[in-house]
C-alpha cells in the first residue's frame, strides 16, 4: 500500500466519525419515538442533540483540514446502521426500550474506541486540535454510555414485569 499523507488519514478518520454520528443520530431519534418511558425518551432525545453537535464540530474540523464529508460513507453507514433492529424481531413492544438501550450502549462504547483511534492518529500526526476534539467527544460518549447503562437494569426489570405480569418461572410452573 502506498504511503498516505497524515492529513489524508486524519480526514478519512473524521469522515468515518461523521458518518457514524449521522447514523447514530437517526437511530437515537427513532429510539426516542418508540419508547414508552419518558426518562428514556429524554435520554435518547438529549443524546441525539449532542450527537448532532458532535457531527457539526467534526464537520467543521474536517473542512478546516481541507476535506468534506463523504456522502458515500454516510449512505453506507445509514444503510447498515439499522441492521441491529432486526434483532428485536420476536420481542414484545414493552421490551423495545431495553433492546434500544442495549444497542445504544454498544454503539456508545464503539464510539469511545473510534475516538481513541482518531485521537491516537491525530497525536501521531501532530494535529493537536483534532486530538483535543476527539478526546472531548470521547469523554461525552463515555458519560452517555454510563447514563445508558444506569437505565438498563431498571428498564429490563420493568419490561420483564410488563411482559410476564410479574410472574416468576416458579409461579408459572
Amino acid at each position: 500500500m502506498a504511503q498516505q499523507a497524515p492529513n489524508d488519514v486524519i480526514c478519512r478518520y473524521l469522515e468515518d466519525a461523521i458518518a457514524a454520528e449521522d447514523t447514530f443520530e437517526k437511530q437515537l431519534r427513532q429510539f426516542a419515538g418508540e419508547v414508552e418511558q419518558p426518562q428514556l425518551r429524554q435520554l435518547f432525545e438529549q443524546h441525539a442533540e449532542e450527537t448532532m453537535q458532535q457531527k457539526r464540530m467534526l464537520t467543521d474540523r474536517l473542512q478546516a483540514l481541507g476535506g468534506k464529508p463523504s456522502g458515500m460513507k454516510s449512505f453506507m453507514a445509514n444503510m447498515f446502521g439499522f441492521g441491529p433492529k432486526a434483532a428485536q424481531m420476536g420481542h414484545d413492544d414493552a421490551e423495545k426500550g431495553t433492546q434500544d438501550l442495549m444497542m445504544a450502549y454498544a454503539v456508545e462504547n464503539s464510539e469511545v474506541a473510534m475516538y481513541e483511534a482518531l485521537a491516537i492518529a491525530a497525536a501521531a500526526a501532530g494535529d493537536l486540535e483534532t486530538e483535543r476534539l476527539a478526546r472531548s467527544i470521547q469523554d461525552e460518549e463515555r458519560s452517555t454510555a454510563q447514563k445508558v447503562w444506569d437505565q438498563l437494569a431498571p428498564c429490563a426489570r420493568r419490561s420483564f414485569e410488563k411482559v410476564t405480569g410479574g410472574m416468576s418461572m416458579r409461579q408459572a410452573a
